[in-house]
C-alpha cells in the first residue's frame, strides 16, 4: 500500500538529482554517476544512526567488483516506520465505503473504495567529504522543491489491471539541513527532513463466490468481477384499470 509512495518520491528525486549544477569538483562527479550510485533507499529512520547507514552502503557491492568504499557524496533516503493519519484541518478520509466507477476502466464495473489520509515522514540524509559539496547539494534540494509544480508528485497506485494516479503533496517547503556530529575527520553530514501528505486508495470487489456482474476473469486480481447492478427493473400495474399499462425504470444501485 505504501510501497507507490516510495516508487512516486524516487521519479521525483531523479528529477532533482538530473537538475543539479556542479558547483564542486565532487559534484561533478557526483552527476556524472548515476542516480542509483547517487540516491539510495535505507531502512528506517537515519538520524541516530547515520554513520552505520553510511558504512553499511560503503560496504555494498553495487559493481559486482571486489568490495571498495564507495565514493561520496551520495545521498540516503529513509522512511519513517510509524503511521500518522493526516491532520483533520488538513484533509478528511473517506471512511465509510463509497461505491464507484473508475473512469478509466473499460469494463465499466462497481467497485468499493474507501482512502486513507497519512503523513509520512521522509528524511534525507547528505554525505560529503567536504562542507562545500554537502551544502549545495542541501541547498539545490530546497530551491527544487520551493519551485511550486515541485510541492506536489504522484504514486501511482494498480488495481483491476489499471495504474491510478494519486497526489502526494509536500507539507512545508521549508526543509532546513541540520548538521549531525560525527567522528569523521573528512566527513560532513545534512539531515533534511520531509512530510508527505498522502491520499491512498482501497479498493474492494466481490470475492469469487460472491454476486458479481460477471465482467472480470474469476481467481485473477489483474481482472477482478465488480459488485453487481440493477441495470432494468421491469414495474407492471396489475390494478384492473391499469391491467395494459407498463412501464421500465432504470436505476443503477
Amino acid at each position: 500500500m505504501f510501497q507507490p509512495i516510495k516508487l512516486g518520491l524516487s521519479e521525483y528525486l531523479s528529477h532533482y538529482y538530473n537538475g543539479l549544477s556542479a558547483t564542486t569538483k565532487p559534484l561533478h562527479e557526483y552527476t556524472q554517476r548515476g542516480l542509483s550510485k547517487s540516491i539510495v533507499w535505507t531502512p528506517g529512520r537515519m538520524i541516530d544512526s547515520a554513520e552505520e547507514m553510511l558504512a553499511a552502503w560503503q560496504r555494498n557491492d553495487s559493481d559486482d567488483a571486489p568490495s571498495h568504499p564507495q565514493k561520496l557524496p551520495i545521498i540516503l533516503v529513509a522512511m519513517a516506520k510509524d503511521y500518522v493519519p493526516s491532520g483533520r484541518d488538513y484533509t478528511r478520509q473517506v471512511a465509510e465505503r463509497q461505491m464507484i466507477i473508475i473512469p478509466e476502466d473499460p469494463k465499466e464495473r462497481l467497485f468499493g473504495l474507501r482512502t486513507i489520509a497519512a503523513d509520512i515522514r521522509v528524511q534525507l540524509a547528505i554525505f560529503a567529504a567536504d562542507e562545500p559539496t554537502a551544502r549545495s547539494l542541501a541547498a539545490q534540494f530546497c530551491l527544487y522543491i520551493d519551485v511550486l509544480p515541485n510541492r506536489t508528485f504522484w504514486a501511482s497506485h494498480r488495481f483491476a489491471g489499471l495504474d491510478l494516479e494519486w497526489p502526494i503533496q509536500l507539507e512545508s517547503s521549508d526543509a532546513p539541513a541540520m548538521v549531525i556530529p560525527n567522528e569523521a575527520k573528512n566527513l560532513t553530514i545534512l539531515a533534511l527532513d520531509i512530510t508527505l501528505r498522502s491520499s491512498l486508495p482501497l479498493f474492494d470487489n466481490p470475492k469469487d463466490d460472491d454476486p458479481n456482474d460477471g465482467k472480470g476473469t474469476t481467481g485473477d486480481p489483474e481482472d477482478p468481477h465488480g459488485y453487481p447492478t440493477v441495470q432494468v427493473v421491469d414495474l407492471i400495474d396489475l390494478s384492473e384499470e391499469n391491467a395494459e399499462h407498463h412501464s421500465i425504470i432504470e436505476a443503477v444501485l
